[in-house]
């Protein structure tokens, strides 16, 4: 079988690899890929896979993450990690304060490389952000938004589920680029080969 290498040096996104991509024989490539200023996920992830591809020489996939928040206008968008080092969930909480309006979403963008091509695949995570920061640490959690971050239709955040809690819960307004690439993956593997 083709081997597909995910070059990140992300745990959670390594552990929700590991569980998406059932069926696909994804190897992991432990190293900080260099992300370029810029507000566009989809930009972002085909710099990052493009660079991932000159680095291992196989096919493989970069996974990149926005958050955006409605009542600070999408902030913190793509710039996610840049905002929880200088603000942290505390500063983002405090931006937050007396705001009704707690709608948030995780946009995700999936790409993949095969020296060749870039192919890419969107995800979109609908939720709001909680009052306060809650939960238990995990080696699933992929960001620490994790401990602020309800998921639509739930009460508690990421970081308050349990792991089969979070395994089994329903996807409210929910697509997922992993799920939606080893989709397409596998159905279009032999054309790829």
């Amino acid at each position: 079988m083709e081997e597909i290498v995910f070059v990140t040096h992300n745990k959670g996104k390594i552990a929700s690899a590991q569980k998406q991509l059932a069926g696909v024989n994804v190897k992991i490539f432990e190293y900080e890929l260099d992300e370029p200023r810029s507000d566009d996920i989809k930009f972002i992830s085909k710099a990052k896979v493009e660079e991932a591809y000159k680095l291992v020489k196989k096919p493989c996939i970069s996974l990149d993450c926005g958050f955006w928040i409605e009542e600070l206008n999408g902030f913190p968008r793509a710039f996610v990690n840049f905002s929880l080092e200088t603000l942290g969930l505390e500063g983002i909480l405090k931006l937050m304060e007396g705001k009704e309006n707690r709608n948030c979403k995780f946009t995700e963008c999936l790409s993949y490389y095969d020296g060749k091509e870039v192919h890419q695949f969107m995800g979109e995570h609908k939720g709001k952000i909680s009052k306060e920061i809650l939960g238990n640490d995990t080696n699933e959690k992929w960001s620490d938004l994790w401990y602020i971050y309800i998921p639509s239709g739930y009460e508690k955040t990421l970081a308050q589920m349990t792991k089969e809690e979070r395994a089994t819960r329903k996807k409210y307004e929910s697509k997922d680029a992993m799920k939606i690439f080893a989709k397409w993956y596998l159905e279009n593997k032999a054309n790829l080969l």
